[in-house]
């Protein structure tokens, strides 16, 4: 059995249902009341219907910079998947912890509540803050009150790692995402009086084809960035739905398309291409029924992080974790929030992404092990 000191923490962690269609509320209302015993002064940011909240807890001298250790309380679903073991309680076999969220990234969450005494209990000469976030895994839509309150901070902290599973390496760039839906209302006849109708179907195909080419473009001409994988801005249609019935002219049809951007890249320029491009097909839409049209809209979105490999945080992040060099992702996270926020920032946390969001999700005791010294460099940094 692993004589982790954040085990026990990962434990209750996990126990908590947190997927995102669920409250996150009890697990934050356990680290609140654990943290402020200890000292810290907590606030919370609700959504809207009160269902969820972040946590952004602090100790220390106020009036300086400081550091923010970041991570998210919510997890993907399991349904569907077929799991060995209860996928809410953890297991401990081979060198690893399995269950939902040790991964992604309850592990790195664990860690900071189990040395959040130790903090309470130093001299500190700067704040630390836990920044824990709600609804990350659909979008990211938690983090952004908790980033838009510390923008807003006459002392900003000065750096933030947020502790997504790098293998306890250095992240310090990952690609943005903004992802839409598209409706297309038609007008729906009988098959056989084509000309009398508008095929949603076809002229959604035809914004498709659109998307389609300017992921071809993307390929062929970048621009480029040979730190990711694709080394450019990737686009793609993931869902798509239209149509009754064979012999019906089709009314509606919806679709739903992404890309996930190289920071030298502008989302707001693709997203007009293909707006103006739907603007297009309307005008021939409308030559046949005037109450016809197309619909786009933004559903979510995400800044790339694209922080310099020479800054401090990097080279900060690079002495906690005893590592060396930076990466780049393709996946997105909470860190271009806090970067576009004023606090630079970098990933680095404990396990792997290829773990994540899978059945059996585990994180490898050594993992946690790096983790916690990381941690405590981190105490350690914060004393002097």
């Amino acid at each position: 059995m692993s004589s982790l000191k954040s085990l026990p923490w990962l434990r209750k962690l996990v126990g908590y249902n947190t997927v995102s269609c669920f409250s996150n509320l009890e697990l934050i209302e356990e680290c609140k009341d654990t943290l402020e015993k200890l000292g810290f002064g907590c606030l919370l940011f609700y959504n809207e219907d009160r269902t969820k909240a972040n946590l952004l807890a602090s100790i220390g001298p106020q009036d300086v910079p400081g550091i923010i250790l970041s991570g998210h309380t919510d997890v993907v679903p399991v349904t569907g998947q077929k799991w060995d073991t209860d996928p809410f309680e953890i297991v401990e076999s081979d060198g690893k912890l399995y269950g939902r969220g040790t991964c992604d990234m309850k592990g790195f969450v664990a860690v900071c509540m189990a040395f959040a005494q130790d903090f309470a209990s130093a001299d500190l000469k700067m704040p630390i803050h836990f920044a824990f976030s709600y609804d990350e895994e659909i979008g990211c839509l938690g983090v952004r009150s908790m980033a838009a309150h510390i923008q807003n901070q006459e002392v900003k902290p000065f750096c933030c790692f947020v502790g997504e599973p790098t293998m306890m390496r250095v992240v310090n760039k990952h690609k943005g995402k903004q992802y839409f839906e598209c409706n297309v209302s038609g007008f729906e006849c009988h098959s056989s009086l084509i000309h009398q109708g508008v095929n949603a179907v076809e002229f959604a195909s035809e914004l498709v084809s659109k998307i389609r080419s300017m992921k071809l473009k993307k390929q062929k001409e970048g621009p480029f960035d040979e730190q990711f994988d694709p080394p450019y801005t990737s686009i793609h249609c993931g869902v798509i739905h239209g149509g009754e019935a064979c012999n019906i002219v089709p009314k509606h049809c919806m679709f739903k398309a992404e890309w996930r951007y190289i920071p030298a890249d502008d989302p707001t320029a693709l997203f007009s291409e293909v707006v103006e491009h739907g603007k297009e097909l309307e005008k021939e839409m409308k030559q046949v029924i005037e109450n016809t049209g197309i619909d786009i809209e933004i559903k979510a979105s995400g800044p790339a992080l694209d922080t310099p490999a020479d800054s401090s945080v990097v080279q900060l992040g690079q002495q906690f974790s005893s590592s060396k060099g930076s990466l780049s992702v393709s996946y997105m996270t909470e860190a271009g929030f806090f970067n576009n926020a004023g606090v630079p920032t970098v990933i680095v946390g404990p396990g792997s992404i290829e773990q994540a969001h899978k059945p059996n999700e585990f994180v490898a005791v050594e993992q946690m092990e790096q983790c916690e010294k990381f941690i405590a460099n981190v105490l350690q940094f914060a004393q002097t």
